[in-house]
């Protein structure tokens, strides 16, 4: 047994162990805001749960957002110091790819070429999406902001084909895209599953396309600034 150890704190704490495709162990943890206090209590019970040493994992994955700042980069850096303490490579995974792994796994989801052509597209509509439409996967970007991205399905070695995205608007102006492309999108209801993480990896890997790029994907500008410079413009005291 090889295990993967996954992180994710894009939305949630989300901590899994996963060997061969099977989860031996997963905490969920749906607090947006205590990240830092709730990744080590999820991490030390995820070992506990699957009686797994440390030592026997054999790479981490870090869900790489897309996130707000804070939160994210707790995620991210419990990832790359587990995987320094444990002498393991590292894997970077869009967290959305993850959604839409746990959204579209069993299903029929061959890759599209052309999406349905309907205008009338509402974001989170109950009406029945045309056959061969993609999958939209949204989470909560603060700010009456929503992250986004588009799938199109899974691809012959079962990992999410990403068309667009990631993104961040409003979601009056996501709206206006889709309906600009004619695109009626299925709406991704999975939630950042850190098992589903680990599972992109694997399936990444048969396909010989794991990426160890885990830079954060927060996608916008960070709120401080620096300080301006106030030698040029304060007047000399003689």
């Amino acid at each position: 047994m090889s295990p993967f150890l996954a992180i994710d704190t894009s939305v949630g704490t989300s901590v899994a162990l996963i060997a061969g495709g099977s989860v031996l162990a997963e905490v969920n943890i749906n607090d947006r805001m205590g990240h830092a206090e709730n990744i080590g209590l999820a991490l030390a019970e995820v070992f506990k749960r699957a009686d797994v040493a440390p030592s026997r994992i054999t790479a981490v994955i870090a869900g790489r957002g897309p996130a707000p700042f804070t939160g994210l980069r707790v995620g991210i850096a419990a990832a790359i110091a587990f995987a320094e303490g444990v002498a393991r490579p590292i894997f970077g995974v869009v967290s959305h790819d993850a959604i839409a792994l746990a959204e579209l796994d069993g299903s029929d989801s061959t890759p599209i070429t052309q999406a349905g052509a309907s205008t009338s597209s509402q974001i989170g509509s109950q009406t029945s999406p045309q056959i061969g439409s993609p999958l939209l996967v949204t989470t909560d970007a603060r700010r009456s902001e929503v992250y986004w991205s588009l799938y199109s399905g899974l691809d012959h070695h079962g990992c999410p084909v990403r068309i667009d995205g990631p993104h961040v608007n409003k979601p009056a102006e996501l709206e206006s895209i889709l309906n600009e492309r004619g695109l009626a999108p299925r709406l991704a209801t999975a939630s950042v599953s850190a098992s589903a993480l680990a599972r992109v990896v694997e399936r990444q890997m048969l396909a010989g396309g794991a990426s160890q790029d885990v830079a954060a994907l927060y996608l916008r500008a960070p709120d401080a600034v620096a300080p301006k410079d106030v030698s040029r413009t304060s007047k000399a005291v003689s």
